[in-house]
């Protein structure tokens, strides 16, 4: 149980400093972005840039649960659950910032892609 515990927080943990060292390239190389950023107010290719960070954070989260909490067949949904409550308040709030497509990618997308990232690392 300590371990499945230990597996979720880091998952969530793992997201966040995932998704932000990411975000930090993002800034660098893509121009215009961090302008953007403060308004939010992102071309095409800035918000698939956005939704790649995120699901890559997503896979790197699932397969940061796994790795710390191989038995456990629930601690990636879990986690990708937990976080889905997490972001689902500020895509809320935000909602008229990005187009539904947007959202509905994000949202749709991040449990599975959590359990995924757990799948593809080896139980032991």
């Amino acid at each position: 149980m300590g371990r499945t515990i230990a597996g979720i927080v880091a998952g969530i943990v793992g997201w966040v400093l995932v998704a932000t060292i990411l975000n930090f390239g993002l800034r660098a190389l893509l121009p215009g972005y961090h302008a953007a950023e403060p308004t939010m107010v992102f071309t095409l290719a800035m918000k698939i840039a956005r939704l790649s960070i995120a699901a890559l954070a997503a896979l790197a989260s699932g397969a940061l649960v796994r790795a710390i909490a191989p038995a456990s067949r629930f601690a990636p949904w879990i986690a990708g659950g937990i976080m889905l409550a997490l972001f689902l308040p500020e895509h809320i709030r935000i909602w008229d910032k990005f187009p539904v497509w947007y959202h509905l990618t994000f949202l749709a997308t991040l449990v599975p892609l959590v359990w995924f990232g757990a799948r593809l690392v080896r139980r032991t």
